[in-house]
């Protein structure tokens, strides 16, 4: 029995060292929007996912119909916000991939679209789910079921760090992990079920937290939503006509744009700077200073787990983020000169103003 604790221990350091903090060199003054939106049609190629009882209609072929549709709705309405999708046909991406694409291109919002099934043909309605632990056996079949298309992938067990998609102990884990965008990731599911709730399949099943690989992995505010249920007869005649598609099209672009204007009301940074919330400890208060910003970072950390030196290193707050700002040097010339060595770490690193009572963290322009 304590050679299976330790085990169990040692798996859930692992899976903690994995989890991705999502740093970022994020620039001050600037007004924090959605830039970047990456919609992942569910399954695809020889995954099929769910399919309808008479076997005719697949799940990916859905999914992929209605994330085009949002898509391009979205693009349509704000033609300057990037949107990638994870695929745009019918071919295979892997689990870890789909999450990949929206870290490597900083994303500011993932949403995964899936397709329901159950044993009984009366089951039917919307549902959105963000990543937290499973509350009870229902959630655990459902989570179970989307990270099952691990096993499709030859190297799963190596990629997945061991990851069993049908061992409950595997989830306990999850239940450990804090996700760092987890309020977000709530408001945009829930204002995506108020808008569902309206039709054109108006049966509301809520917002649910899971242990879902692909939300675990997105360093970004995420949601996988459940569209409807294939294995209904009048869900699945929504789901298959191009008019529901258009409708559910609709509704995610308004729960959207209800979300993106909160979102940008809420961290608009543009207006003023960023107050501290941890001083440097071994040096004095001065009225103004030039500093350099290291990272941003979605959680607060230590300092010292990324090299840094606990006593020199500041933290700002802005919107979400915490800003960590190491020096204090009396003109930028000075600076500058310090930049450059920490460059050598931190590539993004910039030099920052701070003034104010109370000190606040402002963007430094050359002049």
């Amino acid at each position: 029995m304590p050679a299976v604790h330790t085990c169990f221990k040692l798996l859930c350091i692992l899976l903690f060292s994995l989890l991705p903090l999502n740093t970022y060199a994020l620039q001050d003054g600037i007004k924090t929007e959605i830039k970047c939106v990456v919609i992942d049609a569910g399954h695809g190629g020889h995954d099929p996912g769910t399919i309808s009882p008479d076997g005719r209609i697949r799940e990916k072929n859905i999914a992929l119909a209605v994330a085009l549709k949002f898509g391009r709705a979205l693009k349509k309405r704000y033609p300057s916000i990037k949107v990638i999708y994870t695929r745009s046909n019918d071919h295979f991406v892997k689990l870890y991939e789909r999450s990949d694409i929206a870290n490597r291109n900083k994303a500011d919002l993932f949403i995964s679209l899936h397709v329901n099934s159950s044993r009984s043909a009366s089951a039917r309605g919307t549902e959105t789910w963000v990543m937290g632990p499973n509350k009870n056996e229902r959630n655990f079949e459902l989570c179970k079921t989307e990270n099952s298309v691990i096993t499709m992938e030859n190297d799963y067990k190596a990629k997945y760090e061991g990851f069993d998609p049908d061992s409950p102990e595997s989830y306990i884990i999850f239940s450990l992990l804090q996700n760092t965008h987890l309020k977000n990731s709530l408001d945009f599911a829930e204002r995506v079920q108020r808008k569902f709730s309206t039709g054109p399949i108006t049966v509301n099943r809520g917002v649910k937290q899971g242990g879902l690989i692909v939300l675990w992995r997105s360093t970004m505010p995420a949601v996988l939503v459940e569209l409807g249920f294939l294995s209904n007869y009048r869900d699945r005649k929504i789901l298959t006509s191009t008019k529901g598609q258009n409708e559910i099209a609709a509704k995610l672009l308004a729960a959207f744009s209800e979300y993106k204007g909160s979102y940008e009301k809420e961290y608009d940074d543009s207006t003023g700077g960023m107050q501290k919330v941890r001083p440097a400890k071994n040096t004095s208060e001065k009225k103004q200073y030039y500093s350099i910003q290291v990272f941003a970072a979605s959680k607060k950390v230590k300092p010292s787990n990324y090299g840094l030196n606990e006593n020199d290193t500041e933290i700002f707050m802005s919107g979400p983020y915490y800003k960590y700002v190491t020096g204090k040097y009396d003109t930028p010339q000075e600076a500058n000169r310090a930049l450059k060595k920490i460059r050598i770490k931190f590539k993004d690193a910039f030099i920052v103003k701070i003034y104010g009572n109370p000190l606040t963290l402002h963007p430094y322009k050359k002049q």
